[in-house]
């Protein structure tokens, strides 16, 4: 009882003043006010992420491959398309790194014959480097010999392909950066399709359940069924090579398993108590799927979507790499894997550049959304 209520007391008690009164337990004790911030659900997931350091390495790595490939080809002074086959094959060549011995442009080439290292049109002063081995080919006497692979092919003093060019004398950098943005693009738009469609697809069949949800589930089904290379086949018949059809041929199947695991949310939410009260107060549906019911299923989607991000991108690797890809001369991370792969024992930096950006994008989406998983697992709420 509060000493100030005394509505129920005779008048005589109610006109004494209030010092009259004492607690009769003097050891009686209140409960201890709470001096933290709440709280919320998405703060304290995003909190325990950034104590995962795999994860936020993982970010940091896929933001900076990003910034990257907005930024790098537009700084390296060549166009992705841009050709000069007098500088085709070039082998990498970075400023500073140089001076250490590697990539720094040098090239062996092997079976030479040893009179025509002397001949300055074809080998300029100062591009031999160094004559590695002596050795007759029959009659002939040939030699393996280093050399200067950029004053050897006449490139200006000062000009640095970092990546190398290719066959047609395209910088290798400014095409890896730039087909870098084109599967990211694709892989984040097909992404996106797949969680839009599947989320509608998946809340609807979740939500009435019944004959609607056997019938959409049944459809999904069919569709999963059908060949996924099959599929690309008939969208590059009818719309032809390109970005549409990729990204049509990644999210023509690529939303049911978003789809299934909306449902099997929808299943385990909507019968919930403050559902069933917002239903008995005549909220109409569509705000019980999108207001009550679908924020619980936000992690999970999330978690799902990074997974998909890396799937995506090795897809459309996938495709270019069997010729099913954009159409050139735009490259994409698969395309620059293919043709790398024709000249992989002659000139291995065309496929390692591509191989090892291809590979740190897997690993790191597939890390982050490991990260993710456990932040948001609402088991672990609370934890440091």
């Amino acid at each position: 009882m509060m000493i100030d209520d005394r509505t129920h007391l005779p008048s005589e008690i109610q006109d004494l003043p209030k010092e009259s009164f004492e607690f009769a337990n003097a050891d009686w004790e209140t409960d201890e006010k709470f001096t933290t911030e709440p709280i919320g659900f998405f703060k304290d997931a995003f909190r325990r992420l950034f104590h995962n350091r795999v994860s936020m390495i993982s970010l940091i790595s896929i933001l900076v491959i990003i910034f990257l490939s907005i930024l790098v080809p537009n700084i390296t002074g060549y166009g992705y398309t841009q050709q000069n086959v007098k500088l085709k094959n070039l082998p990498s060549k970075i400023p500073g790194i140089e001076k250490l011995g590697v990539f720094d442009g040098t090239r062996v080439l092997t079976n030479i014959k040893k009179s025509s290292i002397s001949d300055p049109k074809r080998y300029p002063e100062g591009s031999v480097l160094k004559v590695l081995k002596e050795y007759k080919a029959g009659r002939q006497d040939v030699v393996d010999i280093k050399v200067d692979y950029y004053l050897y092919s006449g490139v200006p003093e000062g000009e640095y392909h970092w990546f190398g060019t290719d066959s047609l004398g395209r910088d290798l950098m400014t095409r890896l950066f730039m087909g870098t943005r084109i599967s990211l693009l694709i892989a984040f738009l097909s992404v996106v399709t797949n969680l839009i469609i599947g989320i509608i697809y998946g809340s609807i069949a979740g939500y009435y359940g019944g004959k609607v949800d056997l019938f959409l589930t049944h459809l999904a089904e069919v569709l999963d069924g059908l060949p996924y290379l099959v599929v690309t086949i008939l969208f590059m018949l009818w719309l032809g090579p390109g970005m549409l059809s990729i990204i049509l041929a990644l999210t023509f199947t690529g939303w049911i398993g978003t789809a299934r695991l909306t449902r099997a949310q929808f299943y385990r939410f909507k019968g919930r108590e403050y559902v069933l009260a917002a239903r008995t107060l005549g909220v109409p549906d569509r705000k019980l799927i999108f207001r009550h019911i679908l924020p619980n299923t936000i992690g999970p989607l999330i978690t799902r979507a990074m997974i998909a991000v890396p799937g995506a991108i090795f897809s459309e690797s996938f495709l270019a790499y069997i010729g099913l890809g954009i159409k050139p001369p735009a490259p994409s991370i698969g395309i620059l894997l293919a043709e790398g792969q024709k000249v992989l024992l002659q000139y291995p930096n065309q496929t390692f550049f591509p191989a090892i950006l291809i590979s740190i994008l897997m690993i790191a989406f597939n890390m982050l959304s490991n990260g993710l998983r456990d932040a948001m697992d609402p088991s672990r709420r609370g934890e440091d």
